[in-house]
């Protein structure tokens, strides 16, 4: 399996559920780390729960977004993020 590539433009599709009540929709980023580090950070915790992100025509969602946040590989600085 290849590595994950960080650098590769992603989409955000958030949970329908949280999306109404939410002001976040539908978000493109230019790179895969910029959109992990808005949906630990700056989401609220739940907001994971049917969320998925979208990388170079794979599909990543809750846990999955976690371990990548997480992996050693992460390029970028994280905030101290409640569990």
């Amino acid at each position: 399996m290849p590595a994950f590539d960080y650098a590769a433009m992603a989409e955000l599709y958030p949970s329908r559920r949280f999306a109404k009540s939410h002001t976040t929709q539908y978000r493109r980023f230019d790179n895969a780390a910029e959109a992990l580090r808005h949906i630990v950070e700056d989401m609220p915790a739940k907001w994971l729960a049917g969320s998925f992100l979208e990388v170079d025509e794979v599909r990543y969602e809750g846990a999955a977004i976690r371990a990548l946040y997480e992996a050693p590989s992460y390029p970028l600085e994280r905030r101290l993020v409640a569990a």
